[in-house]
């Protein structure tokens, strides 16, 4: 039998050596995803061990003739090798191993048998068990019989134990003995057993505990083990090799396939994942960037695959091949007589290897699939490192939101609300701001939406609406000449549904001594059209508590005028998209759409009994106009910006305000 090696010799003068037997591949060979077994130490000893400790071939010990017989007779193949590592006697299963007659083997090399000095790491355990440095040591070999079959072989070497004739005139030096002593280099017992088969069974473990059961993909831990190993390993980058270096994943995400699987049954879901994995094969296969290293199709869980392209050409290519993978999950698919149509959603990522982590990969991955699926689905999305930070700000504002609150980092500034007829300030709306240590003085526009989507816009809004509460009524005390301002709060739909909005307005009331007429609650049109049950009760309330309810930007959503009649509503506000058609400030350019609709609803709300205030009023031009048509109230620069209740105090001392 021969062993593979092309690995470094031993050094010149270390152990004398006879020819080897013929080389024919390397004994490193491994199933793909695989490791090759190394050096070990300590375990517990096998049969060959303990004929060794019992007694070597030629010890002069009773029964030795016994234990030479038995050496001979071995199925297992073994050799007693010197402190030089030359063979003095081989049994006949070795010989057979080899293909050596046994009296031939005598004085070769055993290293040069079955290839030991293949590698560096190797040779030196193999030395150190020879010079009695090393008390036994083990490795995997795959070696080839004379008639070409392969096979695995576990080679263990351990010392014999040293005889009274065998340890005069030896050499001093060695691994300390029982009794503390050192012990001399003696001879040792190589044997080798055939582990093919429980090779052959890790293997086919490992491929199970790899694959995915159902589509035949690798599955998530196969795919990160090979991420893994890319991003560790990254080929040579050169010119001639323009496209290695770089990594590029398609992250796919099946849309609707949760539809599947709960109206159809799993059966056909894991079929529909059977052939949607087939298609993705394909696709992989033909859209391959490089003949030796084809993209690396897994499944990843649930609906979500993956497509690993390890030697990228750029996000061309990846974009093709995200576009190829669409085209293909968009034809319809046959399965057990149900015709079903499916689509996805890819996020594609391409990168160069240095500086990427399996971690950072991922996570970009990840966040590209989501872009996808909130931009309509069934399309690919690139990764936008733009588009990433600004998704990175909004996860680090929804993560401080609500401990922000506690911290006190939330001020409130207040914009007049002024009377159109007489320019007398009638009340202020308050606006929150958030005072946010790293990125500065931040407007509601920055954080109100992301506040409503993780639900802290109702600790947030109960706190904005007891501080303005208690701002109007200091404000009445300092003052208590002047008619009192009404202010203006603004409240998410998520606080009429998430919290007691009717307890919380009536305690910050009681608490504050705000009269209730001095409070006006403003929803947005969509908030407040169509609102049922819960939400239609709590305004329903609150209007009977003598708050006056404010529908903002009205114009902009539904418009459902039906719901006016019905619902508690003492306020229209005018978007401000329609004020903006009256910007000029000479008037002989006006905006005849936007005013016959302003005026039009206008006259609407009126008849309603509904007041009407106009946001946005910028210049003189559209007051004079919105004015004509009727408007009750302004809010906008021309009057003032929002400013610190200190101003407001002092805008109070001269009630009005020129337009």
């Amino acid at each position: 039998m021969s062993a593979t090696s092309d690995g470094p010799r031993p050094p010149a003068g270390t152990a004398p050596s006879s020819p080897r037997p013929p080389v024919t591949e390397r004994h490193d060979s491994w199933p793909a995803g695989g490791t090759t077994e190394g050096v070990t130490g300590e375990r517990a000893p096998d049969a060959a061990e303990d004929l060794a400790e019992d007694a070597a071939p030629g010890a002069a010990a009773p029964g030795g003739a016994d234990y030479r017989a038995a050496f001979r007779a071995a199925t297992v193949p073994m050799a007693v090798v010197d402190h030089e590592g030359l063979v003095v006697t081989a049994n006949e299963a070795l010989a057979a191993l080899v293909g050596i007659a046994a009296p031939a083997l005598t004085a070769q090399s055993a290293s040069d048998l079955v290839d030991l000095a293949a590698d560096g790491r190797t040779w030196h355990a193999y030395r150190e068990v020879l010079h009695g440095r090393r008390s036994r040591f083990r490795c995997t070999r795959r070696l080839k019989h004379p008639d070409g079959r392969s096979m695995w072989a576990e080679i263990t070497v351990v010392p014999i134990p040293a005889t009274e004739a065998d340890s005069e005139g030896e050499g001093d030096g060695g691994a300390p003995d029982a009794d503390g002593g050192n012990r001399p280099p003696g001879r040792v017992l190589l044997s080798i057993a055939d582990v093919s088969d429980r090779r052959e069974l890790q293997k086919r473990l490992r491929h199970l505990q790899m694959h995915d059961p159902v589509t035949r993909l690798p599955n998530r831990t196969l795919f990160f083990e090979r991420l893994s190993a890319v991003l560790e390993n990254p080929p040579y980058q050169g010119d001639a090799h323009p496209g290695r270096g770089r990594i590029g994943l398609c992250y796919l995400d099946l849309d609707g396939f949760k539809a599947v699987n709960d109206t159809l049954g799993h059966r056909i879901g894991d079929r529909l994942l059977a052939a949607v994995a087939a298609r993705l094969t394909d696709c992989a296969e033909r859209e391959g960037p490089h003949p030796t290293s084809a993209p690396l199709v897994a499944r990843l869980g649930g609906d979500e695959f993956a497509i690993l392209v390890e030697e990228s050409t750029g996000t061309q290519q990846l974009t093709d091949l995200a576009r190829t993978v669409l085209a293909a999950l968009q034809k319809p698919f046959d399965l057990a007589g149900q015709r079903l149509s499916v689509s996805a959603s890819i996020g594609v990522v391409e990168r160069p290897v240095a500086g990427t982590s399996a971690t950072g990969l991922m996570q970009a991955a990840d966040t590209t699939l989501y872009w996808a699926k909130a931009d309509g689905k069934a399309r690919w999305t690139v990764f936008d490192p733009e588009r990433n930070a600004h998704r990175m700000t909004r996860q680090a504002l929804s993560s401080n939101l609500r401990p922000a609150v506690e911290r006190g980092e939330f001020t409130i500034e207040y914009q007049p609300l002024v009377g159109m007829a007489d320019g007398v300030v009638l009340g202020v709306e308050a606006l929150v701001r958030w005072n946010h240590p790293q990125f500065g003085m931040l407007s509601p526009n920055r954080f109100v939406a992301i506040a409503e989507e993780d639900g802290s816009i109702v600790q947030l809004g109960r706190w904005v609406l007891r501080a303005a509460c208690r701002q109007a009524r200091r404000w009445q005390l300092d003052h208590p000449a002047e008619p009192p301002l009404f202010i203006s709060v603004n409240v998410a739909v998520r606080q009429v549904w998430d919290s007691d909005l009717v307890t919380d307005v009536a305690e910050i009331l009681a608490e504050t001594g705000l009269d209730p007429a001095l409070l006006q609650l403003e929803l947005t049109e969509s908030a407040v059209m169509g609102s049922a049950g819960r939400p239609l009760q709590a305004l329903q309330a609150l209007s009977d508590m003598g708050v006056r309810i404010a529908i903002d930007d009205f114009g902009t959503g539904y418009s459902n005028l039906a719901y006016l009649s019905r619902l508690p509503v003492s306020v229209l506000k005018l978007d401000g998209a329609f004020v903006r058609g009256f910007r000029y400030e000479d008037g002989t350019h006006p905006s005849p759409a936007d005013e016959t609709i302003v005026e039009a609803m206008v006259q609407l709300a009126h008849r309603l009994g509904l007041t009407v205030t106009a946001e946005c009023v910028e210049t003189a031009g559209q007051a004079e106009r919105l004015r004509r048509i009727g408007c009750d109230t302004g809010q906008g620069w021309l009057y003032s910006r929002a400013v610190a209740p200190e101003r407001i105090a002092e805008l109070l001392g001269a009630r009005a305000l020129e337009a």
